[in-house]
């Protein structure tokens, strides 16, 4: 899920950028050091959006820099357990696929990515032995989110699934759907 958040720092602005706009320096420190940052708390930081205060800077002998208290709002993504996320396939392996969710990617793992046995093709492409379903490069997808790990926090891990009624790719959505109103017409005639 996506959050403007707001945060609170004690933020240092290098010496080169002192002949700046005290807000603009902060600003360009924040986005440098910030953007895409990731961390439990706050998921991945996407961008700086608005610096809302800054409070009197202070210059500590020895650095040269000078640190500002300030409050400033940011763009993250934080992934959320039952979340359904959209996405790209990015990779395929032999134990299933990567979905591109915009700041960062996902996996699918070859179990959860369609009811059927599954085979992995060396052309990238994974297929249902019965349903005859693909799965292959660029395609677009909804997954939904049913682990989260940061135990590397710089790497964290999110294991996705798309076996559930309209989860997959949008092939697949659109047949389900057909599939259903085909079913609702025939209850409706009885």
């Amino acid at each position: 899920m996506f959050y403007k958040i707001k945060v609170k720092g004690h933020i240092r602005v290098s010496p080169d950028l002192f002949t700046e706009n005290t807000e603009q320096a902060i600003l360009k420190e924040l986005t440098e050091r910030l953007s895409n940052h990731i961390s439990q708390d706050l998921g991945v930081i996407i961008g700086i959006t608005n610096i809302q205060e800054v409070k009197d800077g202070i210059i500590i002998p020895g650095d040269g820099a000078a640190y500002y208290d300030t409050i400033f709002e940011a763009i993250t993504f934080k992934p959320e357990m039952q979340e359904v996320v959209l996405g790209n396939i990015s990779e395929i392996t032999e134990f299933g696929a990567f979905i591109d969710i915009g700041s960062i990617d996902g996996m699918i793992h070859i179990s959860q990515t369609m009811d059927d046995f599954v085979s992995f093709a060396k052309t990238n492409t994974l297929t249902g032995k019965e349903s005859k379903k693909t799965l292959k490069l660029n395609d677009k997808c909804v997954a939904r989110v049913i682990a989260i790990s940061y135990k590397d926090p710089m790497n964290p891990k999110i294991g996705l699934t798309m076996r559930q009624p309209r989860l997959g790719t949008q092939k697949w959505i659109e047949e389900e759907i057909k599939r259903e109103k085909v079913v609702v017409k025939k209850v409706i005639k009885k």
